[in-house]
């Protein structure tokens, strides 16, 4: 089978990561984790294959995940620890969102991602 025609497997399992609400790969991009230029050759995950990320979801449709040692978000600072769950919990949410809607993969991150990315062009064109 063309690689093309294989889906997006999970580098973690094995997997297709068939809802955009379970990719990692997403949740990185609408979260401005991830620069928009490597997302087409960036790896593939299941969100709960990284569990170091997904333990900042918090909400009630996703089930928690817990990690332990030096990531465990019970270890890390709490002004940080509450800062990575809005964001990660907001951004999840908006996987959610994009998933029904039909709209360019660049409307995909949240607001203020697709603010920040917008001022970065500008800045580029300007040079």
């Amino acid at each position: 089978m063309a690689k093309c025609e294989e889906g997006y497997l999970c580098e973690v399992c094995g997997a297709d990561v068939e809802l955009l609400s379970d990719s990692d790969l997403y949740l990185r991009y609408v979260t401005g984790m991830l620069d928009p230029e490597t997302l087409h050759t960036s790896p593939e995950r299941h969100i709960r294959c990284n569990p170091t990320l997904a333990q900042f979801i918090v909400e009630e449709r996703f089930e928690p995940v817990e990690v332990t040692g030096v990531f465990d978000k019970r270890t890390l600072d709490p002004e940080f620890v509450a800062r990575r769950e809005e964001l990660a919990t907001r951004g999840w949410l908006r996987l959610r969102e994009v998933a029904e809607l039909e709209i360019p993969i660049t409307e995909y991150p949240l607001p203020e991602i697709r603010e920040k990315l917008q001022q970065q062009a500008n800045k580029e064109q300007e040079r």
